[in-house]
């Protein structure tokens, strides 16, 4: 067959025209996040979904559910990094986490917060994984109160209840901060990250909360650096940064400063404690002993935080690695601190420390009301300071 000189041209644009549209094609459904499901249980209706920024919420999307609950929603040109969006149904939001490309299947019976199966995205997933433990956890809390506000309880049944209320939140905080720390370079954290308790403030307890923040910016600056979410968690460890480093200079308190890192590099202050009573703790991991003895404050500490008790622990130690291997070991929650020199730390010789273990216990004042004590003593003076 003969082609002429022109109709090879022709072909030659026509074949570029073609590969060209599927191109746009191909980009255009890279840029689309499609999202089917079925609701069942419940008499409403309508399905939406909502984009969540930092300045607004904005509906760009809406369904009718078919006769079987089914329901298909859409997103055109979303973002190529995670961002968040809420399923709206029977007035409750289920958040998720979308970037382009995805397709997300959505299945709930009864209460979908509750209950939703969720495939397709795994940010999404993650954040159905953090809220399972997270929403449970506050229905629980919400449960205790209910019964603790009861007029027929006997005083000893209140006293359980606030036991129960205290352990239950501790528990709830303890699975938010591993989320966290385990799940650093994802959005997922960022969310995590910004949940409260009821009538909570603080993520753990209030200055060292700038810690988590800058975990999970640097896991985020690894993995999506040109996630939106980036500038607005620097912005806030600078906030947070400023406000310690403003609180630090004006405070007068009655004990020498300590100003050390912590695990993660972060120059953590006594005397950003002020206000609270404190447990200043000296110890080894080379000394040993270290688990029954950690085991014991960690009852304490999970007895008193919620009611203004902090432990600040300087480990007089020459190694990083066996000491930051203890703390994730032991599990400890508190505020652990090194400068790395053992027994050359100028600290001791500012407390006059010869022997390890050593602990000054210190009112809300700034006052050092108490010296080496342990179990049932130091349960008690903290009892009376609190």
């Amino acid at each position: 067959m003969y082609f002429s000189k022109i109709d090879f041209v022709k072909m030659k644009r026509l074949f570029f025209a073609v590969i060209t549209l599927m191109i746009a094609l191909t980009s255009c459904q890279r840029s689309k996040v499609n999202i089917n499901g079925r609701f069942v249980g419940n008499d409403a209706e309508m399905v939406y979904l909502e984009h969540t920024t930092t300045l607004e919420q904005k509906l760009i999307d809406s369904v009718k559910l078919a006769e079987d609950g089914s329901f298909s929603l859409k997103i055109e040109n979303a973002a190529t990094t995670p961002a968040l969006y809420n399923i709206i149904y029977n007035g409750d939001r289920v958040p998720l986490l979308l970037s382009a490309g995805e397709n997300v299947n959505i299945n709930a019976a009864g209460n979908i917060l509750r209950n939703y199966t969720l495939e397709g995205s795994l940010e999404s997933e993650l954040v159905q994984k953090f809220n399972k433990v997270f929403i449970e956890g506050v229905i629980n809390l919400n449960d205790i109160l209910s019964k603790y506000t009861s007029q027929d309880l006997s005083q000893e049944q209140q006293t359980e209840l606030a036991k129960q209320y205290t352990q239950l939140r501790n528990e709830i905080k303890r699975a938010q901060l591993r989320f966290i720390i385990e799940n650093k370079e994802n959005i997922a954290a960022v969310y995590a990250l910004y949940q409260r308790l009821p009538n909570d403030q603080n993520l753990f307890n209030g200055d060292s909360d700038v810690v988590y923040y800058r975990t999970v910016a640097e896991g985020i600056e690894q993995k999506y650096p040109e996630s939106p979410y980036l500038p607005l968690l620097r912005s806030q460890i600078a906030r947070m940064d400023a406000q310690q480093s403003l609180l630090s200079q004006v405070k007068t308190v009655n004990f020498p400063e300590i100003a050390m890192q912590d695990m993660y590099g972060n120059t953590q202050r006594l005397s950003s404690l002020d206000g609270k009573v404190i447990l200043l703790h000296f110890w080894s991991v080379a000394v040993g002993n270290s688990n029954a003895m950690n085991a014991d404050l960690k009852e304490i500490y999970a007895k008193y935080k919620e009611q203004g008790f902090e432990i600040f622990q300087v480990a007089v130690d020459t190694s990083k690695a066996l000491w930051i291997n203890a703390i994730q070991e032991q599990k400890l929650p508190w505020i652990s601190v090194s400068d790395l020199q053992g027994n050359s730390s100028p600290t001791l010789g500012a407390y006059n420390i010869t022997n390890l273990p050593a602990n000054f216990l210190i009112d809300r004042e700034g006052n050092i009301v108490g010296k080496n004590l342990a179990g049932e003593k130091l349960d008690s003076e903290i009892k009376k300071l609190i």
